[in-house]
């Protein structure tokens, strides 16, 4: 903060990246575990620990795909490429990670409730659209919108999850 007491624009840009990351990490990575399950789903059997790791190593790879574009635009921006730019990168696309990780442990936990495959696959894309929703909510929270808004977000969100799991039920029907 300046010492009017409104934030520099360098603070007001940094605030406004580390929202957005984390809306966009964290709701493009459930939407992405939601993708890769339905996918999985359509293949036929699929046995847990290959989805465990399907879900983790895709959120890896996106997430290096997205800290490369984002370190390639500060680059073309001509911000000054270094080592805090490219941890700042690593640090706000994180989220994408994160989101692959509630579906992956009700996979690798799925057994233990006793769960078959298909109730499995229902039971993981449920959680991976509920982070979807849980993501932008928060994210709307922290960013200071009206519960209105929040709530704007939320449903948005939920219909897009909803959308994901009709493609679902579409392509096993």
């Amino acid at each position: 903060m300046s010492g009017t007491g409104h934030a520099t624009p360098r603070a007001t840009r940094g605030a406004e990246r580390r929202a957005r990351a984390d809306c966009t990490g964290g709701v493009y990575g459930s939407m992405l575990a939601a993708s890769v399950i339905i996918g999985a789903g359509t293949l036929g059997s699929f046995p847990r620990l290959e989805l465990v790791l399907l879900l983790l190593l895709t959120g890896l790879a996106f997430w290096i795909a997205h800290v490369h574009a984002e370190v390639f635009g500060a680059r073309l921006t001509q911000r000054r490429l270094d080592r805090h730019t490219v941890l700042s990168a690593c640090r706000d696309e994180w989220p994408i990670v994160k989101a692959a990780v509630p579906p992956a442990v009700v996979v690798a936990a799925s057994p233990l409730l006793g769960l078959g495959m298909e109730s499995t696959l229902w039971l993981a894309l449920a959680v991976a659209v509920a982070g979807q929703v849980g993501w932008s909510t928060a994210a709307a929270r922290r960013s200071g919108a009206s519960r209105r808004l929040m709530a704007v977000t939320a449903g948005v969100n939920l219909l897009l999850g909803l959308l994901i799991i009709s493609f679902k039920l579409f392509l096993t029907h």
